[in-house]
């Protein structure tokens, strides 16, 4: 009852004349009082200040008006105070017309503003639509569920990325983080998942994956360093693309009763059988992607068990590295442990929310989660 009622008033005050209407009826108030009462209680000079915070909401054309009704009812409580013939009259009311312009200029530009924010918002969710493409609820033998919350809070996309490809053979998903913030992280992403869709339609074994993602992911860094301009990119962006990724690659073949994990550097999936949470831990460390040229890994894929009704849950350091007011990480696998028994949508929706009232904010960094669960 409660919420439908704080959702009916939220929609009503969304309408431009319910605001318009309330300005007037504060100016109506203030000079109903100032006509009623003693003229030694004088509040005519509030009214100014009914234009001046109408700015705040209002468009330029409705403040216009304020104002338009604002100035003669200056002028009535002059008369009823009778200060109207004063030497500070003209001063006074005069402050009230400067004040009154400013407000009109100031509606305007916040209206310009809240234009360009609104476009901005327009590109990051087409941005988000062309490179984090939503991930089906139903992909073979899997059923899955997802999560994004980026830690700029204008922005729909961060360094975190997720995807899913189908091979001939093979359903698989990846989990990745890219290091780095702003537009060389969101070009890193592009990169990563360019490379990751490829992989799938060139046969691409996982195993050969992570060193097929390492290699495109320097190609293209060194091609974006080699044609970038440095008088015009900002520092923050180069390092940005100087940088790397972690990232997890999960596969499940029809048919098998195993998943297969590629783990470059990021944080192991949890799996979760019935009641039980597990960490599947890489059983040999590597270099997170964008940093094969340090060292030469041999890498493996580390294969485990994954019987019908089993879920895998895939997510990014901004999971278990988010503090709450007193410094203590979330505990991920306790916390998953309390909603096992619940479908998968709502299991992953609790988590989601459960860690938004640990952080009591917005998470410091973007957080992403895939939730799969066998089926067949």
């Amino acid at each position: 009852m409660s919420t439908t009622g704080s959702a009916t008033s939220s929609s009503l005050w969304r309408r431009p004349y319910v605001k318009l209407a309330t300005a007037l009826l504060c100016l109506a108030g203030l000079l109903g009082f100032e006509l009623l009462t003693n003229t030694n209680i004088r509040i005519g000079g509030l009214m100014v200040a009914v234009p001046a915070l109408s700015a705040t909401f209002l468009s330029p054309g409705q403040v216009l008006f304020v104002v338009l009704v604002t100035l003669p009812s200056v002028y009535l409580a002059a008369i009823n105070n009778h200060t109207l013939d004063t030497k500070a009259f003209p001063v006074s009311f005069a402050t009230v017309v400067l004040i009154s312009i400013a407000s009109v200029v100031t509606a305007t530009v916040r209206q310009r503003r809240e234009r360009e924010l609104a476009k901005s918002r327009w590109v990051a969710a087409v941005m988000q639509s062309l490179l984090l493409r939503p991930l089906p609820c139903r992909l073979g033998p899997l059923s899955i569920s997802s999560v994004y919350i980026a830690a700029e809070e204008e922005a729909n996309i961060g360094g975190d990325v997720y995807a899913a490809a189908v091979t001939a053979r093979s359903v698989r998903l990846m989990v990745g983080d890219v290091e780095g913030k702003g537009l060389g992280a969101v070009e890193m992403v592009g990169y990563l998942l360019s490379a990751f869709r490829q992989a799938a339609r060139n046969g691409i074994t996982l195993a050969e994956l992570p060193d097929f993602l390492d290699r495109r992911l320097r190609d293209e860094l060194v091609d974006a360093q080699a044609t970038s301009d440095d008088d015009s990119d900002s520092v923050a962006r180069r390092r940005a693309m100087e940088g790397f990724a972690t990232a997890v690659i999960v596969e499940f073949r029809e048919g098998e009763d195993v998943v297969r994990i590629a783990n470059r550097g990021h944080p192991p999936p949890l799996l979760i059988r019935r009641d039980d949470v597990l960490s599947l831990d890489p059983l040999t460390s590597a270099l997170p992607l964008g940093l094969g040229d340090l060292r030469a890994d041999e890498h493996r894929v580390d294969t485990y068990e994954l019987a019908v009704g089993d879920r895998l849950l895939l997510y990014t350091d901004g999971v278990i590295e988010a503090r709450d007011a007193a410094g203590h990480f979330y505990p991920l696998a306790d916390r998953v442990a309390r909603w096992t028994d619940r479908d998968l949508d709502e299991m992953i929706d609790a988590v989601r929310s459960d860690l938004l009232r640990h952080v009591g904010a917005r998470p410091a960094d973007d957080v992403a989660m895939v939730a799969v669960q066998r089926m067949v």
